[in-house]
């Protein structure tokens, strides 16, 4: 998405689906006559209330719905009629929902479940769950959401409920989307479209290709963006349904804005706010005021801009809407950024903050502060800029939200190396990587799936070349018995002739799919591979998990740069990276070489481990030999950089050897590790170390002592935080 001429991170409104249910415009007056109406039958005055309170006044007024929801609650309960206490309680849960407040509106929506499960009311059951659904997803918890929706979908297939499934499988899509399983959100998508086209309903196709659209809009592909929405506008225009139709207008202004071409989105934001102010939608005004500011603001008409702004909070204030107020009020701020008025800019901000906390809108908050942090970057204020970003991306590491956690941590390399602090720096530059990974363990789970499919369908074509072959012959060996003339014969032949061209075709085809496959596999597990160790990837791809496990005598090799702190602030944070990336390479390879695992970086240290995840008795061996060929790769490079005038790296690095437990760390972000004691006396053994050479422990020096390849220079007992006297040994290469 292009960031036009914005100083800040503009929050791009995309309308986030677009809606099949037409505004609710009921005809109050005559509801109201049912409802008081007392000569006519309970249940059709409760329906009529619970339209009222459910149509026509809980989007705009949810104080009059929970009131009105109240009245059909007690109206109910003293009849006994427990399906509209329900509706009742369905109906106060979604008032708290528009006023953002997500436990009140949790609690009333699990009463209205308990009730609707107790008589099994399936249609009802699938509507709550959904509705819970959906308040986990605003709320940023999309795993919960996507529970939610995945059982109202199971109960909407239960009744054949084909408006309920292509709901659900609409939510679902989006959920996925979010979690950047494009593959997952595309099938959700086109199950729903299946559905539509199977009845003809043009109004629910629309709705599909509105999605497809915005999909296809979220990855900017915006001309497969707009060729949906034009389609989804035209359909919709020919069911004449106009509300629906203003989302996929607004989202078309929005791709012409980040193509900038002004002209063109004002017209389609035009367009949808005139429908709007037509069918009294406050809420769709207030939210399609926002773009229109937007690009008066990008062509520096502030004042107008403004005023479209100040209409829109307006709007908000009176209908409580304080998650559009917050937005409202961010806008505002960059407005007076744009015109130098600093202070007023950040009032602004901490006002939108504000009002995104007392609705714990986690996702706002984190915009926020993100918009926070760049207005005090931009001012040269690093620090402050820190405070805010380092907020952020807490907040969103509890979202879960990968692609905003990897945004804040550019910032944040970016501030800390613009302060000089390289050391600070080179941490979020890292992270940055590990998020990389995290974003490309999508790719790989879309590539085995496809490489599933493609050996099933490799599978079933020699099956079916199998039953193609056994009803030839047998139909050639009827054909014998009844014919036996030369031309009968000749005819055989031929036939025969001809099926075993086309099976050598066959498998022919089923040779290349299976060398294809054979190749997509090779690439899937080299993938792997990168990540964890052989067998744990094995035992992973074969389970779904890799068991912890205790090893009695594994090498653990530590690494640490002398003065690294101290070089950092001599050093650009460019330099500083690019130097520590080609260390830390030249490690990779000896211990490849060695056959030693390498465990993890942290900062400038390097920790690498021999004997696992498969025992070897020449493991510790191996493992010296790595680390003499590191420090010979250290010291040749510190020539190369004294020679060229550059900053040199020094190096020391300790072993010892002992039992440690290893295993697979987290679920998302999963890394192979070991834990024990070893691992500290290890650490210990780099740290008393010296510059330039190899300190090993007793128990590794024992297991090397009569190898001829080494010398040894004992050290004696040194004392040793925390672990009292260590015997220590220099190790070196016999000569």
């Amino acid at each position: 998405m292009k960031t036009i001429k914005c100083l800040f991170l503009f929050l791009f409104l995309f309308s986030s689906h677009v809606s099949r249910a037409q505004f609710p415009n009921p005809n109050l007056d005559s509801l109201f006559r049912v409802w008081n109406d007392r000569s006519l039958h309970d249940t059709s005055r409760l329906n009529a209330l619970n339209i009222i309170a459910f149509e026509g006044y809980l989007n705009e007024y949810p104080d009059s719905a929970f009131y009105y929801a109240q009245l059909q609650y007690e109206f109910a309960e003293a009849r006994g009629i427990r399906k509209h206490m329900a509706n009742a309680l369905m109906t106060q849960g979604g008032s708290y929902e528009v006023r953002s407040d997500f436990s009140k509106a949790l609690e009333y929506l699990q009463r209205s479940l308990i009730i609707f499960e107790e008589f099994f009311y399936r249609k009802e059951i699938a509507n709550v769950l959904q509705r819970i659904g959906f308040i986990y997803e605003r709320q940023g918890e999309n795993s919960k959401a996507l529970d939610y929706h995945q059982r109202s979908l199971m109960v909407f297939e239960e009744i054949s409920d084909n408006q309920g499934m292509s709901s659900a499988l609409l939510w679902m899509g989006f959920i996925y989307d979010l979690q950047g399983d494009y593959s997952r959100s595309q099938d959700c998508f086109q199950r729903t479209l299946k559905l539509y086209e199977e009845v003809s309903d043009k109004e629910g196709i629309a709705e599909v290709f509105g999605n497809i659209g915005y999909l296809y809009m979220q990855n900017d592909n915006f001309s497969k963006a707009l060729e949906y929405y034009q389609q989804c506008i035209q359909m919709y225009e020919e069911c004449n349904s106009k509300y629906s139709m203003t989302f996929a207008l607004n989202n078309v202004g929005y791709i012409y804005m980040a193509q900038e071409d002004f002209p063109r989105a004002l017209e389609y934001f035009q367009r949808s706010l005139k429908i709007k102010e037509e069918l009294s939608d406050k809420h769709g005004i207030a939210t399609t005021l926002i773009p229109i500011g937007l690009i008066y603001m990008q062509q520096d008409d502030y004042s107008t801009a403004l005023e479209h702004y100040h209409r829109g909070l307006k709007i908000c204030e009176e209908t409580n809407n304080k998650k559009k107020e917050a937005e409202i009020l961010m806008y505002m701020g960059h407005i007076y950024y744009y015109q130098d008025d600093y202070p007023t800019t950040l009032d602004y901000l901490h006002r939108g903050l504000k009002v995104y906390e007392e609705i714990s809108d986690k996702e706002g908050i984190v915009d926020c502060l993100l918009n926070i942090g760049r207005f005090y970057e931009l001012q040269g204020n690093h620090k402050e800029s820190i405070r805010y970003y380092e907020r952020a991306l807490q907040i969103s590491e509890e979202l879960g939200s990968v692609y905003k956690q990897y945004e804040l941590c550019e910032y944040l390399y970016n501030a800390y190396k613009d302060m000089g602090n390289g050391n600070k720096a080179l941490e979020y530059h890292e992270k940055m990587m590990i998020l990389t990974d995290s974003l490309n363990k999508n790719d790989l789970t879309n590539m085995l799936q496809q490489m599933e499919f493609a050996r099933q369908s490799f599978a079933d074509s020699l099956t079916q070349v199998a039953k193609e072959q056994e009803v030839q012959f047998a139909h050639e060996i009827e054909v014998r018995k009844k014919n036996r003339t030369k031309n009968i014969a000749f005819g055989i032949g031929l036939l025969i002739l001809i099926v075993a061209v086309a099976l050598y075709g066959r498998l022919r085809y089923t040779r290349r799919a299976k060398a294809s496959i054979e190749i997509e596999k090779g690439r899937s597990d080299n993938l792997l591979l990168n990540i964890l160790p052989a067998e744990i990837a094995a035992e992973l791809k074969e389970k779904g998990e890799a068991a912890a496990r205790d090893f009695d005598m594994v090498s653990v090799l530590f690494t640490d740069f002398v003065g690294f702190t101290q070089m950092s602030a001599k050093l650009s944070a460019t330099e500083l990276v690019a130097e520590i990336n080609y260390c830390f390479k030249g490690f990779d390879g000896f211990c490849e070489k060695y056959g030693v695992e390498k465990i993890k970086t942290i900062g400038d240290a390097y920790m690498a481990a021999g004997g696992l995840p498969i025992s070897s008795d020449e493991s510790a061996r191996e493992t010296v030999l790595a680390a003499l060929a590191m420090v010979d790769f250290i010291a040749r490079r510190k020539a190369e950089r004294e020679a060229a005038g550059q900053i040199p790296f020094e190096m020391r690095l300790g072993i010892h050897t002992g039992p440690v437990v290893a295993g697979i760390v987290g679920v998302k972000k999963f890394q192979y590790d070991i834990w024990g004691d070893t691992v500290n006396i290890a650490s210990r053994m780099e740290n008393s170390g010296e510059i330039g050479k190899v300190n090993i422990s007793q128990s590794t020096y024992e297991l090397i002592i009569d190898d001829a390849a080494f010398t040894f220079e004992s050290r004696g007992k040194i004392e040793v935080k925390g672990k009292g006297e260590l015997e220590m040994w220099f190790v070196k290469k016999s000569v």
